[in-house]
């Protein structure tokens, strides 16, 4: 599924397509250009090159420019929060297998950024999610609940946004897996020196007390009732 989301404030939006990748962080490497025809690099290019080893310098990491996009610094870091990256219903709080109605858990992240001059940073990403049937499910329906939050380095919450996450269980299924998509996330920059590397953005499942304190003492359950697992779209699970 894919979503255009707003997380913090700005006066417009950005256009122009993703070059740079990151897998749960910042991305890497990159690479010069030359001028045309091969004849060596430009004036323009011997500028936006000066530019960029002074943006360098301020921001202390030389390798920081992002994939094949000039005048750039690193991507903001992406996780899940580890307190709500999985999503355990229990009947009446009794923590047993037996007992599981409903269960989620983000199994990946992949993210990409794109900034420069003065301009904000905008953040795409696609989240895989495997959801899963337990014993004490009622229903083949399911409307899971999840929020994206973007955070400075100090850990404040700039901005933060839920979003919805329906899933239907094929008949004698019990796991399916789903990628949701979200793009225009857009960060502005107080100074055009500020770099992705002081933000952060965030994900994990609405969850509550309990649910995040059987998270954070890492206990699992995994439902299985027999059912091979199979993508919502009825394939196999994605090869990771």
């Amino acid at each position: 599924m894919r979503r255009y989301v707003l997380l913090a404030a700005s006066a417009f939006l950005i256009a122009t397509p993703f070059c740079a990748h990151a897998q749960y962080g910042p991305g890497g490497g990159g690479g010069g250009m030359g001028g045309a025809g091969g004849a060596g690099p430009s004036k323009q290019d011997q500028e936006d090159d000066a530019k960029k080893k002074k943006r360098d310098k301020e921001w202390g990491d030389s390798k920081a420019p992002l994939q094949a996009l000039r005048n750039s610094g690193p991507c903001p870091f992406v996780k899940a929060l580890y307190d709500a990256s999985r999503y355990i219903e229990f009947k009446d709080g009794r923590e047993a297998s037996a007992e599981v109605g409903y269960s989620g858990e983000i199994q990946g992240i992949s993210a990409g950024c794109q900034y420069k001059d003065a301009e904000p940073i905008q953040v795409q990403m696609d989240i895989l999610f495997e959801l899963g049937k337990g014993p004490q499910a009622t229903a083949t329906t399911k409307t899971y609940h999840y929020w994206v939050a973007v955070t400075d380095r100090n850990r404040e919450v700039i901005a933060k946004q839920s979003f919805d996450l329906p899933v239907t269980f094929p008949a004698g299924k019990d796991r399916v897996y789903m990628t949701d998509s979200l793009a225009n996330i857009l960060i502005p920059r107080g100074t055009q020196t500020t770099s992705g590397a002081n933000f952060e953005v965030l994900i994990g499942f609405d969850v509550t007390p309990q649910m995040a304190d059987f998270n954070r003492q890492g206990k699992r359950f995994r439902v299985n009732v027999g059912g091979p697992t199979v993508a919502a779209n009825g394939t196999a699970p994605p090869t990771r």
